[in-house]
């Protein structure tokens, strides 16, 4: 079974590559955070706003190639949750037949944004991903100092210690968090002298 779940937040932050969007499902109490790139928060919070681009962006583009094809997407799924990655498909029906179409959750919610296709997700899914160990937002996500929030859906949701994962692979993810760490370990503690 599926849950159908909104965008309800985006937390931004220039200063990093990594942005997360939450998840709530409709109806009910339960989110969850996806940790993004930073293009794809853009293009969501700019499709979510309705900003008009001079030129087709990629999910533009795509949205013109299903519809130039007879094709209407039909809604988005989170269909699996692997070692932290978050897997969408894209299902759209085309002359008769329902295609199934691999997708990154970040590209597939920044294809909806603003619109009334609907974003489910496999209950299994939303079970893991609502658990605190389940997966662990980036320290530099979380840092209120740097960060700009844009909340869709109001005030109700805390927006700290929600566990995250993300749809770019883990070696990218973590990438900041071994720097940091080497640096740590490049610095000596400070001695006093007497």
């Amino acid at each position: 079974m599926a849950v159908k779940v909104e965008l309800t937040r985006i937390f931004i932050r220039e200063m990093t590559d990594l942005q997360v969007i939450e998840l709530t499902e409709c109806g009910g109490t339960r989110s969850f955070p996806i940790v993004i790139g930073l293009p794809e928060a853009a293009a969501i919070e700019r499709r979510l706003s309705h900003i008009p681009v001079p030129r087709p962006q990629t999910h533009e583009l795509l949205e013109s190639a299903i519809t130039a094809l007879g094709g209407e997407l039909e809604q988005v799924e989170i269909n699996a949750l692997e070692g932290g990655t978050f897997i969408a498909t894209l299902v759209v029906s085309c002359a008769g037949a329902v295609v199934r179409i691999d997708s990154r959750p970040s590209d597939a919610i920044a294809l909806v944004a603003g619109s009334a296709v609907p974003i489910w997700v496999a209950e299994e899914v939303m079970a893991s991903a609502v658990q605190p160990e389940a997966i662990i937002l980036p320290a530099s996500v979380l840092d209120d100092d740097e960060e700009e929030l844009e909340d869709l859906a109001g005030p109700e949701s805390d927006e700290e210690g929600e566990p995250g994962g993300g749809d770019r692979d883990d070696d990218e993810a973590g990438a900041d968090d071994e720097e940091d760490d080497e640096e740590d370990e490049d610095e000596e503690p400070d001695e006093d002298e007497d």
